[in-house]
């Protein structure tokens, strides 16, 4: 292990983030890549904190390297979230991918993606969604029922993705070895916990919270990062973000919702009738709703349908840099992908390479416009990297 890449969104970096880097590090680690979630983030929405603000708490944490999970691929469901990010650390050279998972067993994990692999195991699962069970519910029955014992990994936030990076890794032939960490002190959305003395909480748990509540359980250099940015209206609006997403959908032409990314089995229909009726977004999810999607993919698919985010997308074509150390600059000369900290450059290495950075494009311009001070169109291309 010398080089280690870590898939995140840090929003906000908390103790729980120090700790899983100061862990990588004790263990190996020469140099540490960050794949940040930028523009969106995959439970269907916009980051709290803008760009610059994450990736400085990242840097400040002990990352050496940070890169962009583009908006598209990051609102996204696991499976393409992980997809994703796995072929961009590939890419950038690393040998290492470290997570964290409620079941710390890499050997597992990997056994439980390989099961997932069965080529049987798509009729089965169709049984299931027939009988009207979630994806979630009846990829773990199924799998338990395979496999005793793997249905428990499928039913934590952490151990899903795990697997998800760790099937990821199968399909793609990537040079990268799986290093599963526990998650220490709280639970995914809790605030319960410590580890060796210092407070713990989720992302999810301090999101709901206001800023200042944060400062237990983030870094004192990170606290003094979101205070700057509070101080100066860069923290996501939600109301400006519920007026944006709403007027988006209402304008698009109810027709082309059947081109969107997680639109199947008529459910274009029904958004477009949420869409005429919704008085917020939380009704709007409402009137989705069915025992069938989850709440997290209903967001993902208003956001989708919002930004006009197609069906197919090809993998993530280019690595955009958006912070690093000086020293650790010379690892983007032997890349397997173009990298660069200028989108505008990355934009000319061909379609592909130009639909990724439209639609990245459009993800960080709805983000600028739900913060308490809106900010400028073209940000994707025009914020500096942080270089320290």
């Amino acid at each position: 292990m010398e080089f280690v890449g870590i898939i995140t969104e840090y929003d906000p970096f908390h103790n729980g983030h120090a700790a899983q880097l100061a862990a990588v590090r004790r263990a190996g680690a020469r140099c540490i890549a960050v794949c940040m979630s930028s523009g969106a983030v995959q439970r269907g929405g916009v980051p709290v904190l803008p760009e610059p603000v994450r990736v400085r708490a990242a840097l400040a944490g002990g990352a050496d390297l940070v890169i962009a999970l583009p908006g598209p691929y990051a609102c996204a469901t696991a499976e393409q979230f992980a997809a994703a990010g796995v072929r961009l650390l590939a890419a950038l050279g690393c040998d290492t991918l470290a997570f964290g998972a409620e079941t710390p067993d890499a050997a597992l994990l990997m056994q439980a993606a390989e099961n997932l692999q069965d080529p049987e195991l798509p009729a089965l699962l169709r049984q299931k969604l027939g009988q009207g069970m979630t994806y979630a519910a009846a990829r773990a029955l199924t799998a338990e029922e395979r496999s005793p014992g793997m249905g428990a990994l499928l039913r934590t936030p952490n151990n899903i993705l795990g697997i998800e990076y760790c099937k990821a890794i199968q399909q793609q032939g990537a040079a990268l070895q799986p290093l599963a960490l526990p998650r220490w002190g709280a639970a995914h959305g809790g605030a319960a916990g410590e580890h060796g003395g210092v407070p713990m909480a989720s992302a999810s748990y301090l999101r709901e919270r206001p800023p200042e509540a944060w400062a237990p359980y983030v870094p004192g250099y990170a606290m003094e990062l979101y205070r700057a940015a509070a101080a100066e209206g860069q923290l996501l609006e939600p109301r400006r973000l519920e007026s944006a997403l709403l007027a988006l959908l209402r304008a698009r032409d109810p027709g082309a919702f059947a081109q969107v990314r997680g639109v199947s089995e008529g459910l274009e229909n029904r958004l477009a009738a949420a869409v005429r009726a919704a008085g917020g977004l939380e009704d709007l999810y409402a009137r989705l709703k069915t025992k069938r999607y989850p709440h997290a993919r209903l967001r993902r698919l208003a956001l989708d349908a919002a930004l006009g985010i197609p069906q197919e997308l090809p993998p993530p074509p280019w690595l955009l840099v958006l912070g690093a150390r000086k020293n650790a600059l010379p690892r983007l000369k032997n890349t397997a992908l173009p990298a660069g900290t200028s989108l505008a450059d990355l934009a000319r290495a061909g379609a592909q390479a130009r639909q990724a950075a439209e639609l990245h494009s459009r993800c960080v311009d709805f983000s600028s416009l739900c913060r308490e001070k809106i900010c400028p169109m073209g940000l994707a291309f025009t914020t500096k990297p942080v270089i320290v």
